[in-house]
């Protein structure tokens, strides 16, 4: 294995029993598969390295009982660091650590914690405490896990709050959009009401106007029916007719006493001498004779010359 993580060198050749010394490797990254085929390696030391980070896969590492990561970079460890449950000895002396994650509280075995010279949060900082000798590095142990615990308890109660308010969010939501559908319903049985009735309506106006337009052709037939002696012309023809009888009438009369006027003047006054006294006189004269011819008019001019 070369100092920058790589290979070359076997970790088999580096294994005492069950320990497995990686440091003073200079190591820039963990070679983590390398350690999965030696589950045998339940305590390493990668102290005094160049690790400015682990891999998440380094979580897979379940069979370590004993870490030390002192000496080092870190910044931060793994989001799921807490998989490392058969984890009772860790050391992250000296590194570059400012809070842990929360499944840190999972490590329910850890006995022994070092977390001295790290810019530690200063509620995290004064949990732990001084790892000055054994008895200091096992409470700090037991308060940093009670201390996450506590964290990682707050959190679940602010991940259940949260989910509780989105499930009453998303009730609300239900009932709102199931009023709303309701109400959308509601809207279309009154329009689909309102649609019926004005249909029912149209169809009753057309079956009346059906019944008026089948009762007037009975009434004309009726009118028709009647006695031919009761029947009589309308009366605005007959009053037509009468008005033009009674114009034909005045014009005759106006005629006849045109007549009269004229062949009396060409009878009584001097203008019997005059041409056309003489023609009105002549035909006068012609028609008085053919008129005589009938008996009836004679006896009536024979009454009136008597007059």
């Amino acid at each position: 294995m070369s100092r920058g993580g790589g290979k070359g060198l076997s970790l088999k050749d580096k294994l005492d029993g069950n320990e497995l010394d990686l440091s003073l490797c200079d190591l820039n990254e963990v070679p983590v598969r390398e350690l999965a085929a030696l589950p045998k390696a339940t305590v390493l030391d990668l102290s005094c390295n160049n690790l400015v980070s682990l891999p998440s896969d380094f979580c897979s590492l379940l069979h370590l009982v004993k870490l030390d990561l002192s000496k080092n970079r870190l910044q931060q460890l793994p989001v799921d660091f807490g998989r490392l449950i058969n984890l009772q000895h860790l050391d992250l002396l000296n590194n570059r650590l400012v809070t842990l994650p929360v499944s840190f509280a999972q490590l329910k075995n850890l006995k022994w914690l070092d977390l001295k010279d790290n810019p530690l949060d200063p509620v995290l900082a004064k949990v732990a405490g001084d790892c000055l000798d054994e008895k200091q590095c096992k409470q700090a142990a037991a308060k940093v896990l009670q201390h996450m615990k506590a964290i990682q308890s707050e959190q679940d109660r602010q991940r259940q709050r949260k989910l509780q308010a989105e499930r009453e969010m998303e009730k609300k939501r239900e009932a709102e959009q199931r009023a709303k559908e309701a109400q959308e319903r509601e809207l279309r049985k009154r329009e689909k009401a309102e649609e019926k009735e004005r249909r029912r309506r149209e169809y009753d106006a057309q079956k009346a106007s059906k019944q008026e337009m089948e009762k007037k052709p009975k009434k004309e037939t009726v009118q028709t029916r009647k006695p031919a002696s009761s029947s009589r012309p309308p009366q605005p023809a007959r009053h037509k007719h009468s008005s033009w009888s009674r114009s034909v009438l005045r014009v005759l009369l106006f005629l006849l006493f045109c007549v009269l006027c004229t062949l009396a003047a060409c009878k009584l006054t001097e203008l019997h001498r005059q041409p056309l006294c003489i023609s009105v006189n002549t035909l006068y004269e012609d028609v008085l004779a053919a008129l005589q011819n009938h008996k009836t008019l004679q006896n009536m001019l024979q009454h009136n010359s008597q007059q």
